[in-house]
């Protein structure tokens, strides 16, 4: 098995909706940074440029070979896949890792990001529309699920989906059919579903904001992906790849890292997870001068959360809700007492 950890879209597949069809990376030669996964260990190439890390590890941390595991079984079968994990953990890439082990890699891979199309389009864009069932439908189009036929679509972002567009994939789902916008006669469909979120959706699901039956449709084969903090051991490889790709990028050599910077970067919980410290470090690269890698602590520094910055704003409400109560209230004792004392005074009050 071969696990393309890091990589981009355009590296490995063309849009299937713009004609092209999902495809392995061609080149495997060891100049190539690759990660194997055989017999449960993770290998990466060799390259005599590659930055010398003062602490090594050729296998993958357990929690990532646990899910590697998992990928290889479901691979092989038709099952539904619900992939779950925070964002920049790399769900896209477990997706496009089961479809090329599956059956179904020779056909097309349809990736559709479901929290990033106006939720008015999104039918449409998943079932396609007839000419003229709405304003501006000049010609038919097909939709993602009739462009992933006999291959893979992966719903990323599917708790964003909106409750008419839920019942809709829900029947997809069960008879493997659905009809176009517009359209009346029912079309058949043989794809594979797998799909990602960063939500609960067991809370979703309480919350009445995500179907019941639906959440069961998608969750027959549920993988999480873990954090980067979860997974140190990876940190180490992860950093020589990113640095030897932007290195060529930016036409530099860097041939090591310094202990003291891989410790900082392993101390750091990265709550932006693989996506954050690809950032990190192409920023480092760019502003290198010399051959060994270093990182701006600063930039690791740990932000408060969401839940102390949601504390902060509840606080600062009591006190300017405090503050304007005073005021008021002061506000109307200064007008009682003018109005007990004539006019005049009511006047220099107001001039005052």
């Amino acid at each position: 098995m071969v696990f393309w950890f890091v990589t981009t879209r355009s590296e490995t597949t063309r849009d299937r909706s713009s004609g092209g069809t999902s495809q392995a990376p061609t080149s495997r030669s060891a100049r190539e940074a690759r990660i194997s996964c055989n017999r449960k260990t993770w290998r990466f190439a060799r390259r005599s440029t590659r930055p010398r890390c003062s602490k090594r590890s050729s296998a993958a941390s357990p929690a990532l070979t646990a899910v590697l595991s998992q990928v290889s079984k479901v691979a092989g079968s038709e099952s539904t896949v619900l992939i779950t994990g925070e964002t920049g953990t790399g769900k896209e890439l477990v997706a496009r890792a089961i479809h090329r082990r599956s059956r179904r890699a020779s056909r097309g891979f349809v990736a559709v990001n479901c929290a990033a199309i106006p939720r008015d389009l999104i039918a449409s864009e998943l079932f396609g529309h007839e000419k003229g069932a709405f304003t501006g439908a000049l010609q038919r189009r097909l939709g993602r699920f009739e462009l992933a036929d006999g291959g893979t679509i992966f719903l990323d972002e599917v708790g964003e989906l909106a409750p008419d567009t839920q019942v809709a994939l829900l029947r997809v789902l069960q008879e493997r059919e659905f009809e176009r916008v517009g359209g009346q006669q029912p079309i058949r469909v043989d794809v594979r579903v797998v799909a990602a979120t960063n939500r609960d959706l067991t809370e979703a699901v309480a919350d009445g904001t995500f179907r019941q039956d639906l959440f069961y449709r998608l969750n027959v084969f549920p993988l999480e992906m873990p954090p980067l903090r979860a997974r140190q051991e990876d940190i180490t490889v992860l950093v020589e790849y990113f640095i030897d790709r932007y290195a060529r990028k930016a036409g530099k050599t860097i041939r090591r890292v310094s202990k003291r910077t891989l410790d900082l970067l392993k101390a750091y919980p990265w709550p932006g997870n693989v996506r954050e410290l690809q950032n990190v470090i192409e920023r480092s690269v760019i502003l290198s001068d010399t051959d060994e890698f270093t990182v701006d602590e600063s930039w690791l520094s740990t932000k408060p959360t969401g839940e102390s910055r949601r504390g902060m704003s509840s606080t600062l409400a009591s006190h300017e809700k405090a503050l304007i109560e005073d005021r008021a209230a002061g506000h109307c004792r200064a007008r009682v007492r003018a109005h007990g004392s004539g006019r005049t005074t009511r006047h220099s009050t107001f001039n005052a």
